[in-house]
């Protein structure tokens, strides 16, 4: 596996765990706040904004844009068209301006964090999300909307 193969990887383990965080969300999730003042939807809407950034440092650009953290459906389909258009822009042929470890080490790695921070408040807000085996997880790279396979095993 190339290191565009292992980025894209680390994208479709974003959608499986983050989809998961995501899915089935009570609707009060998004504006629960544990007194710090970010909420679910401000984290959510700071992810999207990591892949944005991310595709403009892969393209050349290197442009941060904050997105409005607007209401929870949007955020969510955000997250999902955000990830694909990184995903195809480093699935394509097109030239990588970005160092991909570099990528790996900053807003990749702060999205997964984040979405580590958003199963958290989940369960923290009363709704959590089912343990599972991740090692024995499908997933697939380059699957990184919404339909992601069951967990296998669930712990």
């Amino acid at each position: 596996m190339d290191d565009r193969a292992l980025l894209r990887h680390s994208l479709a383990v974003i959608a499986y765990r983050g989809g998961k965080t995501l899915r089935d969300a009570p609707a009060s999730f998004a504006d629960f706040d544990t007194g710090g003042g970010a909420t679910p939807l401000t984290i959510l809407a700071h992810i999207s904004d990591l892949f944005d950034w991310a595709l403009t440092m892969a393209k050349g650009e290197t442009k941060w844009r904050s997105g409005a953290a607007d209401d929870w459906n949007t955020q969510v389909a955000r997250f999902y068209t955000s990830l694909a258009a990184l995903d195809a822009y480093i699935g394509s042929d097109a030239p990588m301006h970005a160092e991909i470890p570099r990528m790996l080490a900053g807003p990749i790695a702060d999205a997964i964090n984040h979405i580590g921070q958003l199963a958290l408040l989940r369960r923290m807000a009363g709704a959590p999300t089912v343990g599972e085996n991740y090692y024995v997880a499908d997933i697939v790279t380059g699957r990184v909307g919404p339909e992601q396979t069951p967990a296998r095993r669930p712990f």
